[in-house]
């Protein structure tokens, strides 16, 4: 995996920034000019500067790009930051005051693939026993079966415990009660140390779940987990409850995708209009997933019109599922599978802000 790119030329400041990386465990790439940068600037995940090597960069014309840090003990002149700006510094780290942020930034460089950005994805129930969480955990596991990165968040505390959906309530590791974060960056080598979780041909599922007792998580420590995910360049999936509360709506407002499970009938069509008007408050336009079939003759396609919603995939109830996961062995097939990639595939590619205007409400058939 590539390494973050030191190009340091202030020996004080280079020194401070070889004490930050050893801190964070990672090894970094040490250049001495702009020549030795070229090369690795396009696939750096982090590229570390200062003043002099700033205006280097920008002297040479290297091309803009994410991921660029300029260190310095004080504020910069602003000469110095319209040349920041041409090279994309996104961030000036002011040493010592920034060390603590330094340090968080370069072990997440360490962690991620180069030039990759995770993204997030939030589901929530349109009414009780929609199987939201069955399917936020079908989402880790399909994620994971497809190679990525996966960091699979419980942000409903009365829901039990996403770790009994997927058998994890034995594996050794932290759950929301005893991480005691408030706010602030965290390395995702962090969470992957310190969580359950499990590892498929190189690709890592990590789970933060909920607990049978104890606190639920706080807005910043929900805040602060999906941030480090999406650094890292995980795909993260966040089990949302109906009802959200402050913990959940730090999850929607970073999510690049909401998601929203409703079952084929009148009833969970109803319920979903007033979770869906809930979130539309919230500046959050979902997509919607039907699980089917429904006791009467209501398609899919009528629930997404009746409640305003784009469909994106539907998933068949699944006896076998059920019983799998009650008796310890979550089985990733049929429906839900292909459902859960339907919508990771939305995932990359989101859709349009435009949503359709619910229709007036269903008559039973």
């Amino acid at each position: 995996m590539d390494r973050p790119v030191v190009c340091v030329h202030d020996t004080a400041v280079l020194d401070e920034v070889l004490r930050l990386a050893a801190a964070a465990g990672t090894e970094v790439e040490r250049v001495a000019d702009v020549a030795a940068l070229r090369a690795r600037w396009p696939v750096a995940p982090l590229v570390v500067l200062d003043g002099e090597a700033v205006a280097r960069c920008r002297s040479a014309a290297l091309p803009r790009r994410e991921a660029v840090v300029l260190v310095a003990t004080g504020p910069p002149p602003p000469a110095l930051w319209e040349q920041a700006v041409g090279v994309g510094v996104a961030r000036v780290v002011e040493l010592p005051a920034g060390q603590t942020w330094l340090v968080g930034a370069l072990a997440d460089a360490a962690d991620a693939p180069a030039g990759t950005a995770g993204r997030v994805l939030a589901v929530v129930g349109g009414r009780g026993g929609a199987g939201a969480s069955t399917f936020a955990a079908a989402l880790g596991l399909s994620a994971l079966e497809l190679g990525t990165g996966t960091l699979l968040v419980d942000c409903d505390p009365l829901g039990g415990g996403l770790d009994l959906v997927l058998s994890a309530e034995d594996q050794p590791g932290l759950r929301w009660p005893d991480v005691r974060l408030r706010s602030g960056r965290v390395p995702v080598s962090s969470l992957r140390s310190a969580l359950p979780g499990h590892t498929r041909s190189g690709a890592r599922l990590t789970l933060l779940s909920s607990a049978r007792d104890g606190d639920g998580p706080a807005p910043e420590a929900v805040a602060a987990v999906v941030d480090a995910g999406r650094r890292g360049g995980e795909t993260v999936v966040c089990d949302l409850p109906r009802a959200p509360d402050p913990a959940a709506h730090a999850a929607l407002d970073r999510a690049d995708l909401t998601v929203v499970i409703a079952p084929a009938e009148l009833r969970a069509a109803s319920a979903t209009r007033r979770v869906v008007a809930h979130l539309a408050d919230r500046g959050v336009r979902p997509g919607l997933v039907v699980r089917v079939p429904g006791p009467s003759a209501l398609s899919p396609n009528a629930i997404a019109e009746a409640v305003g919603l784009p469909l994106l995939a539907t998933v068949k109830t699944d006896p076998v599922l059920a019983h799998s996961i009650e008796n310890g062995g979550f089985r990733l097939s049929g429906s839900i599978a292909r459902a859960a990639r339907a919508v990771l595939r939305a995932l990359a590619h989101p859709p349009g802000s435009r949503v359709p205007r619910a229709r007036p409400f269903l008559t039973r058939a």
